[in-house]
């Protein structure tokens, strides 16, 4: 009676560890698959994070503003007017963490006599100097006639710092808009554009080349909590003073870039079969196994009046200590991991034998130095997982062993 009346639980943990060899299997098949998923996760993250915060940072910030149509066609007329009045008051809202005017123009530049089609981009330094704005790896900021030049577009041209360039472009009003800059540093930024063809210089100076008083073409603003962007665009939208202006969050400027990220969001799921192939494979195979040497074992249980219902409870708790003890083992080995390659990054093209560290694609700078890491849902995903396969895998064993008949059993 005592072997009857002792605990599910402590019947369920003996049982596992009498064959310690085919247990200790089982655990390393859950715990490596574990340990490979959370790694794969802190991997995904990375890349998600930082897409995140490059298309939130120096390309798009988080809400941006232009006039009607700017978008469309890139008018150079197409300009936010009264933009100092417009920056100071959202500098002021309590949701703003920062906002800084833009100026966008095509000119032809050249070092020589021979010219190329690039684009200024008029920018606020303090502003873009941000951790992540446009201006946060440039050695030095733009001022007066000083410019920065991107580094593919001086490799193109044979441009270095110190270099005289000529500009030569159409003023905001049909004006011919040209002057002389000196080339003060070369700047290589998340976004291949810029490094491609632009030549980066102070607001100030773009609005006095361009012959635009108080104008610019894209406002971008920082919101203080990104997550709540796409309301701040709502509540900006609504407001009277950008009546006629259009107000978007970055998710609606860059839809491509927006299933990008979706689709990193999601690749998890795939590596996450890899949890359920391994979880289920080592337990249905340890509990069938055990089932079938425990025969006589548990047709005298049942023959002692253990009810069926007991009989399924021991294999299936049985089933989620072999998973839970598992995942928790893989949790150790792939927390390490992530942890210590967070710490010290993970270097992609190390796995090709070196090469470049960043690769284009779809008009942004792809690093392929990551530093992974971990969030709780990524835990609980993957602990829900194994305990969901558990008691999938636990099934087909635990009703053989709660229909087997005592007698039959007995002479096993």
């Amino acid at each position: 009676m005592t072997l009857v009346r002792a605990s599910t639980l402590r019947i369920a943990w003996r049982s596992l560890w009498r064959n310690k060899r085919r247990t200790a299997l089982a655990l390393a098949a859950i715990g490596l698959s574990t340990a490979l998923v959370l790694t794969y996760n802190g991997v995904l993250r990375a890349y998600g994070d930082w897409m995140v915060a490059t298309i939130t940072g120096p390309m798009l910030g988080d809400v941006q503003v232009h006039a009607p149509g700017w978008r469309k066609d890139r008018g150079l007329d197409r300009t936010l007017p009264t933009a100092s009045a417009t920056l100071a008051t959202l500098r002021r809202d309590p949701e703003v963490a920062a906002a800084s005017g833009r100026i966008y123009a095509p000119i032809l530049v050249a070092l020589g006599d021979e010219g190329f089609a690039a684009f200024v981009i008029g920018v606020d330094p303090d502003v873009e100097a941000h951790p992540m704005g446009l201006l946060a790896s440039a050695p030095v900021h733009p001022s007066g006639r000083g410019v920065l030049v991107g580094k593919k577009l001086a490799d193109v041209m044979g441009v270095r710092v110190g270099d005289q360039l000529a500009l030569v472009g159409q003023g905001v009003d049909g004006s011919f808009a040209n002057d002389l800059y000196i080339v003060t540093a070369l700047i290589e930024t998340p976004v291949d554009m810029v490094n491609r063809q632009a030549v980066v210089m102070e607001l100030g100076e773009a609005q006095r080349l361009f012959m635009m008083s108080d104008e610019v073409h894209e406002i971008m603003i920082r919101a203080r909590d990104s997550d709540h962007g796409a309301m701040l665009a709502q509540r900006l939208t609504a407001e009277p003073r950008f009546a006629g202006t259009e107000v978007l969050h970055w998710r609606a400027l860059a839809p491509d870039l927006v299933n990008l990220v979706e689709l990193v969001d999601v690749a998890w799921v795939f590596v996450l079969v890899l949890v359920f192939v391994a979880a289920a494979a080592g337990i249905a195979n340890t509990m069938l196994i055990s089932t079938f040497e425990r025969t006589r074992e548990l047709g005298m249980l049942l023959a002692l009046g253990v009810r069926p219902l007991r009989i399924v409870g021991m294999v299936v708790v049985e089933a989620l200590a072999l998973g839970v003890v598992g995942v928790a083992l893989g949790f150790a080995l792939g927390g390490g991991i992530v942890a210590i390659f967070h710490r010290i990054g993970f270097d992609l093209a190390q796995l090709t034998g070196g090469g470049p560290s960043a690769i284009s694609f779809a008009g942004m700078n792809w690093t392929l130095r990551l530093f992974p890491s971990l969030a709780m849902i990524d835990l609980v995903r993957t602990f829900v997982a194994v305990v969901v396969t558990a008691l999938v895998a636990s099934a087909w064993p635990a009703i053989r062993a709660a229909r087997l008949q005592p007698v039959t059993a007995l002479r096993a």
